[in-house]
């Protein structure tokens, strides 16, 4: 009854734990800003809807916005146009027609691991097979280039990447990225760079974008994070103009057209930055800051300092496995997401998200300490 597809797929390990936890749990498992979208840009979509702005669009998104993110992204190559630019359904959408699109049956696409975790979902539903790479833990989470070089193959088509990195926090270095490009253009591969947190940083070297870097490139980027507008489903992807045409007809078979009201508000957030995004941004490092302190002091847990996104990504030595672990925590009101839900690579860690407020991730440290005094004080007891 059911295809293959289907049956294959499983529903992620951030998911099962967010529909698990009861009322009042303190959740540190989604990574979703827990901000309002910024006044102007609710304004704007009231405005859209009272203007009449509530049918049907372009695919591709309309013109306006498309030609705001085609000058958004002027400043890593001039000649970005609005023909590059495809305007999707959140950035989840715009991932699954970038894998439609580019990966061919029995293709190999590189992934990152620990990565975020549609990225080898999308490869299986394209009848493609993901090949997951190594981010070092012990070198902050930067790709293995040695270790991903060895796994390309004359099958080998796309290279997924992420900086600032869900689930881990770690922002590529300059040579990291260099060499990724290096690597691309060695062994004939598209990359594909998932650019969602590109505006969420705490290191002064700023964003360094894959885009016009290398001409078989392409960027998935959403309101989502940068406006605080998770549920209102915008994303898009920045490409050479050849493959924008070829996502936008499978794109436009998947959702038909973006919603149009949420396209002007976002294009009125792109026309007049509001402040509230830099405050947001100010505040995530400020909650970045009091987590990681309060995290050093937990018995048995250790973690890599994240330089970009919302996320922390400690490693646990409680003698549980991520999920019996996060199992454990949720029963005293803590959502956590097992580690190993990002890949093999997570096993042994959790990743905790420090976008909700201050006071709440005071209570999660005071779980997580007492916690941790059980677990280390017991060994290896039962939770």
């Amino acid at each position: 009854m059911f295809s293959s597809r289907a049956r294959e797929l499983e529903i992620s390990g951030i998911r099962r734990m967010f529909e698990a936890a009861p009322p009042g749990t303190i959740n540190l498992g989604l990574g979703e800003p827990d901000f309002s979208p910024p006044a102007a840009i609710q304004e704007a979509l009231f405005d859209a809807i009272r203007k009449g702005y509530n049918h049907y669009g372009p695919s591709a998104g309309i013109l306006p916005l498309r030609d705001a993110l085609a000058q958004r992204y002027r400043r890593w190559d001039g000649r970005t146009a609005r023909e590059s630019v495809v305007v999707t359904e959140g950035g989840t959408e715009a991932l699954a027609a970038c894998a439609l699109t580019l990966y061919e049956v029995g293709d190999e696409v590189l992934v990152p691991n620990p990565g975020f975790v549609l990225y080898a979902p999308h490869a299986r539903m394209a009848g493609a097979i993901p090949i997951p790479y190594p981010l070092d833990e012990a070198n902050g989470f930067q790709p293995d280039l040695e270790a991903l070089e060895s796994r390309i193959t004359p099958r080998t088509r796309v290279l997924v990447v992420n900086s600032p990195s869900n689930p881990t926090g770690s922002v590529y270095s300059p040579r990291v990225v260099d060499r990724l490009v290096d690597l691309a253009r060695e062994h004939d591969l598209t990359i594909l760079s998932d650019e969602v947190y590109d505006e969420i940083l705490y290191v002064p070297q700023g964003h360094r974008s894959f885009w016009g870097r290398y001409e078989r490139v392409v960027v998935v980027n959403s309101f989502s994070k940068l406006f605080a507008m998770t549920g209102w489903r915008l994303g898009y992807l920045v490409a050479p103009p050849a493959v924008a045409q070829q996502v936008n007809k499978v794109h436009y078979h998947l959702v038909a057209c973006p919603s149009t009201p949420v396209q002007m508000a976002a294009l009125a957030g792109l026309s007049a930055p509001p402040r509230e995004t830099s405050e947001m941004v100010r505040e995530f490092r400020a909650r970045r800051d009091l987590f990681l302190r309060g995290l050093k002091q937990v018995p048995g847990l250790r973690c890599v300092m994240p330089e970009g996104a919302f996320y922390a990504f400690p490693r646990i030595d409680w003698g549980l496995s991520p999920l019996e672990a996060a199992q454990a925590l949720l029963q005293r009101g803590l959502l956590c997401t097992p580690g190993d839900s990002f890949g093999s690579l997570g096993e042994g860690h959790l990743r905790m998200s420090f976008a909700t407020s201050r006071e709440n991730l005071r209570r999660a440290l005071r779980i997580l300490e007492e916690f941790g005094e059980e677990r280390t004080s017991r060994g290896r007891a039962t939770p």
